[in-house]
Formats: structure tokens, sequence, C-alpha cells
């Protein structure tokens, strides 16, 4: 057996962590009573709590080992592997954004039948299941590599307790759940990983003359590794162009438009505006820090190997590099809680992604096959179900993911392999309004095959062959990406032409030149545009028609409201993010300023505890 690493303590540490989380998870169960609590978290948050939830998401357990090892491998260049979102953060903001919330789009598949056709639908459906549990099962491979070589226990059963353990919390909480605990999670990250970066200049500084751990690692780097980018072409394996096709369109977009994970976030959002301030700030702040949380521990090993000869083993692993980094310049405890940190990446991201694909399954499978005919109980439960069979499905897919030589190569392949077809679909879709259904059809069947002929025989597509095998005589490889999404856009563009297009008026609402109609198709009439002011008010108990709401004339007068107009109602407590809270209609004025009359299900819903005021504005 492998030497195992850390301390018997360390082993509390991260047993510990598992234990509160699993805790916290569970307690917000309560706070999901219907599906759509359950997939969206009632859609209430504050822009902050997802902003939180993102970096939680976005950062998976994979992304320490796998950035690590680049940064390992190749210095500073090694973030342009990460920092790809605000290529394509402008079309997010202001065109997917906007059109999957407004239309109360329940998944990503639901899109493709309501641009296209339920066949394109039933397909994407199938085809967005396998990137999620897929991306599931390399995030268990990540965290089983690390905790295995901890504890000493075998692989695949490392794997196994790590889906028992992330099932516990989610079984009960939905998004809830998720979203509460990637708050935690997502500060530990940014923290462990800074803490990481820290303990790692003073290593450099007690083990060398510098007085400086800056300087230390710095002067310990080589000229190229220096360099924020790589150079354009070479090396085979790792270079600027195959970076951009890999990870920066098949990887970025198909996390930023198609992961129905990261959807669900800005889903819960309470407005389209909190979910643009969330990317926003996670794009311009975040994300820079992100990417020196993930790969420091790469470039302090790189530089600890310069100048501490022997402190690192010559042969290391690539898929070793974090751990063993973590493990030489941390002491008993803290080992533990950096790799706790990385159990975190691995709940948050998993949990996020187990929870999209239940509302998959929901949404788009059980749904139409009832016909909606069961009781909301009846699917949230069904839904619970379905969220432990995709840990199943994903723990099966794990030998296949482990038998890359790294996480990196297993992600990269994954990304060039699955998401094409869908990226294709969706900007033809979003930007295209002559893009038919019987094309979007032939981008998936055709291009898929066509994505199999170049794995299968890389010779016959040699203007793509560039670079490394990611799976040494089974594929052209790194820069597959390209390839892949060429076929698919030369497909679907191609059958096009050849088809009849649907008249516009059944695409309204559906593309990017219709964002501006999204609000009125939203609320179901014209939307209200007067700006007014919050109002702070206590609430009252009465029968009124479902989803309305009645605030005093005054009250309706500062917040420049009108019957019909949409009100968000919160706990005016800020720091609970939006838990507490409702979205109603303005229904007839009365004369009692400062009393907002709601009814029963709407005060349990929103869970407002008597006798505390509460916040209502007006939305949109």
């Amino acid at each position: 057996m492998e030497n195992i690493l850390g301390t018997n303590l360390d082993r509390v540490v991260i047993l510990a962590y598992f234990a509160v989380v699993m805790g916290f998870g569970a307690y917000f169960g309560k706070y999901s009573k219907t599906t759509s609590d359950y997939f969206f978290g009632g859609r209430r948050f504050a822009w902050w709590l997802i902003t939180i939830s993102i970096v939680a998401t976005g950062i998976g357990s994979h992304s320490f080992v796998k950035y690590s090892t680049k940064a390992y491998q190749y210095g500073f260049s090694s973030t342009m592997t990460y920092m790809n979102d605000w290529f394509f953060m402008p079309l997010f903001l202001f065109g997917w954004l906007p059109i999957i919330y407004y239309l109360r789009l329940g998944s990503i598949p639901e899109y493709f039948e309501r641009r296209f056709s339920r066949e394109a639908r039933y397909i994407a459906t199938f085809m967005i299941l396998m990137y999620m549990i897929g991306y599931i099962a390399i995030q268990f491979l990540t965290l089983a590599t690390a905790l295995y070589k901890i504890y000493g226990i075998p692989l695949m059963l490392t794997v196994v307790l790590i889906a028992i353990a992330t099932t516990i919390y989610m079984h009960f909480g939905g998004q809830t759940s998720v979203i509460f605990t990637d708050l935690i999670q997502g500060f530990i990250l940014i923290f462990a990983g800074l803490l990481l970066f820290s303990l790692g200049l003073n290593f450099l500084v007690e083990n060398t003359s510098y007085s400086s751990g800056l300087k230390a690692l710095w002067d310990n780097l080589s000229p190229l590794e220096k360099l924020p980018l790589a150079n354009f072409n070479s090396p085979p394996d790792f270079n600027f162009v195959g970076i951009f096709w890999q990870d920066g369109i098949a990887g970025s977009i198909g996390f930023l438009f198609l992961n129905q994970g990261l959807i669900m976030r800005f889903m819960a959002a309470r407005s389209v505006n909190e979910g643009r301030k969330a990317a926003a700030f996670n794009v311009l702040v975040i994300l820079p820090i992100s990417a020196i949380v993930v790969s420091n521990a790469g470039w302090i090993g790189k530089a600890i190997s310069n100048s501490v000869p022997g402190a690192l083993p010559i042969d290391l692993a690539p898929n070793d590099v974090f751990v063993s980094v973590a493990n030489l310049i941390t002491s008993p405890g803290v080992f533990g809680f950096i790799i706790a940190a990385l159990c975190a990446a691995l709940m948050s991201t998993s949990d996020t992604l187990v929870n999209a694909s239940s509302s998959v399954i929901i949404n788009d499978i059980y749904r139409p096959l009832t016909k909606n005919k069961s009781s909301d109980k009846e699917q949230l439960r069904l839904a619970r179900l379905a969220s432990v069979v995709v840990k199943v499905i994903a723990v099966c897919l794990v030998p296949f993911f482990n038998s890359f030589e790294s996480i990196y190569e297993a992600h990269g392949w994954f990304h060039s392999t699955f998401t094409p077809p869908l990226v294709v679909g969706v900007f033809l879709g979003i930007f295209w309004k002559r893009f038919t259904s019987t094309a979007v059809i032939a981008t998936f069947i055709g291009g898929a095959f066509l994505m199999i002929l170049g794995q299968m025989y890389p010779t016959l597509i040699s203007p793509f062959s560039h670079g490394i095998e990611l799976r040494p005589g089974r594929g052209y490889s790194y820069i597959g990406a390209l390839y892949n999404l060429f076929v698919c856009a030369g497909v679907g563009v191609l059958v096009t032409f050849f088809t009849k297009p649907v008249s516009e008026n059944k695409l309204t609402g559906l593309t990017i030149f219709d964002v501006h109609k999204l609000k009125n198709i939203f609320k179901g009439s014209y939307v209200n545009e007067s700006i007014g002011k919050p109002v702070v008010v206590h609430y009252k108990i009465k029968d009124l028609n479902e989803g309305m709401v009645s605030f005093s004339k005054e009250d309706m007068e500062i917040t420049k409201s009108k019957k019909g107009d949409l009100v968000y109602i919160q706990d005016q407590r800020w720091w609970l993010g939006g838990l507490k809270s409702i979205h109603a209609t303005f229904d007839e004025p009365h004369d009692e300023k400062g009393i907002v009359y709601i009814n029963e299900t709407q005060c349990d819903s929103g869970m407002f505890i008597k006798g505390l005021a509460l916040k209502a504005e007006k939305e949109m």
C-alpha cells in the first residue's frame, strides 16, 4: 500500500467537517416543502447569497487537483484554463439569463421543446443528463483520489462512502440546503486556498535564504513559468489555442449556458437583476481570487522543488500535486482542514449537479410521461429518489474517468466530447431565428456521429489532430473540441438551409431579439416601470385570492404600484438573504397604512414570524 498521508488529527478534522455539513444541510430540509422549493429555492434569494453559492459550485474538488497540476507543470499560465467565463458573460447576462428566468423554464431541455420540438427536448434531456452525471463522477473520483491516500481505504470504497455522505443532507433539503451549505463551503474554500498560499510562502522563507515568500516564489520559477499565457501553439499538451477551444469554448459555454446546476442557482435568485449582480460580481471580483485559490499549490510546489531539492518526490504524479504540497507545508490539523476544503469543493459542486439532475428527471421525463397528474408531494418524493439513482450511476462511471492519466485530461476530454452539440444547439437557437427543429436534431445526432468518427479514426481529421492524445490510442485529442464544435455547427447550419423555418410569431420570447418583451411575458401584462421605494409593513391574515396581497393606498403610492403589479415581500432581516420571503401580486388597496393582508398559505410559505416587520418592494 502507498504511504498514508496525514495524522489521526487530520482524519478527525475531515470527519468532523462532513458531520457538520451534513447536519447543517439536513436542518434546512424544513424549508423545502414543494418541488419549487426543492429545485429553485422558491426563487427568493439575494444576489450575495447566489454569488457565494456560484463560487462553491464553480470550484469543484477537481479544480484544486486539476489546476494545481497544470500550475506545477506550467506556472502562472495555468490560470488561463480557469478564467474564461468573462468572454461570454455579456451574452449570458443580457441574453440567456432573462430568457430562462422570465419564461419560468423548469429546465434547459424545456427550452429546446419551446424553441424547437418535443423530440429535441427528449434528446437534449438525455445529453444533459449524461453531461451532469459524468461531471459528478469526476468530482467523486477527485476527492476519492485524495482521501484514500489519507485513510488508506480502497479508491472505489472511498467513492461509495463519499456518495453516501453527500446524499444525507441533499436528500432532505434540496436547493435550499444546497445554497446555505454552499454559503459555508464557499467561504471555507476561499479561506483554505488563501491560507495554503500563505503557508507555502512561509515554507519558502523558512527553507531558503529569502526573507520574502513572494520573492522566493518568483525567483524560483523559470521565465516560461512566469508568463500569464502559454505559447500560442506549443507545447502540444498545453497551449493557448488548445485551451481556448477546450476550456474557453466547450468548457466555459457549457458551464454558463448548459450546466443545469448553475442555471438553477440563477433561477433561485429573487429577480433577473439579482442574478446579474451575482454573475457580474463573481466574474469581476471572485473569479480572479478563485484562480489563485485553486492554482497556488502548484506554483508553490514548483518553487519548492526548484529551491528545496528532495522536499517533493521527483516523480510526483500529476493528480498528487495538491495533496502532496498541502501535506508538506501544513501542520497536523491544518492539513485536515485543507483537505476538508477539498471535501467542501466536492460537496458543493456535486450537490448542485445531483439536484439539477433530479430536476431534469422530474421536469423532462416524469412530468411529461404522467401529464402532471401526480401531486407535488409525490413529485418531491420521486425527486429525492432520483438524486440517489443519479449518484449510483455516477459511482459506476468513476473507473472510466480513472483510466485517464490525470484529472485534467479526464475533465478536458469530458468537456470536449459532451458539450459541443448542446453548445451549438443553444447558441444557434438563441441568436439565429432561422435555425430549425430538424437542424437542431441533426446537430445532436449527426454531430455526435461525426464526433465519434473523429475519435475512432483521427487520421481522417488531421487538420484537427494537434496535441497529445488524452487517451493514448483512442483519439485525436487535445484540440478535439474545435473539431467537435466545427462538425456540429456545420451540420446544423447546412440542414437549416434545406428546411423550412417556423413563423416568427412562434418564437416570441425565445431568442435574444425578443428580450425586451420578456418582462411583459413574465407578468402576463404590461409592466409598470415606475420607480418607487421599498416599504416596511406588518402582516395580517385575510382570506384573499391565491397569490394576491393587499397593501394600503399610501404604501402603494410609495412603491409606485398598481393593482396587478408584482411584489416581493421578505423578512426585513437582510442577513437571511431572502430565505423568508414570497412573491405575490398587488390586489385592491385598503386604508390601513403599514399593514399588508396575506393569506395563511402565503404566511406559511414565507415562514413569516408574527410581530416581525416585513420589507416589500415592487418587482421589475
